[in-house]
């Protein structure tokens, strides 16, 4: 019996994202960038920024 040669999702997401990064340049990414940018604001509040703020600062300062 032929063993099949399945990928994993970390190895699949790993193969597209190198692909992508292949056929698309900086400004494909600065775009989906800001896209997600304004989604993101759309949907959280003051609060939410904060709260990733003060996580971000506390993830730097134990470094």
């Amino acid at each position: 019996m032929a063993q099949e040669n399945k990928m994993n999702r970390e190895e699949a997401g790993k193969k597209g994202g190198q692909a992508t990064s292949k056929n698309h340049d900086k400004e494909f990414y600065q775009e989906i960038g800001e896209k997600g940018g304004e989604a993101t604001s759309k949907n959280h509040d003051k609060e939410f920024y904060q709260e990733i703020g003060q996580k971000g600062g506390n993830s730097r300062s134990s470094d």
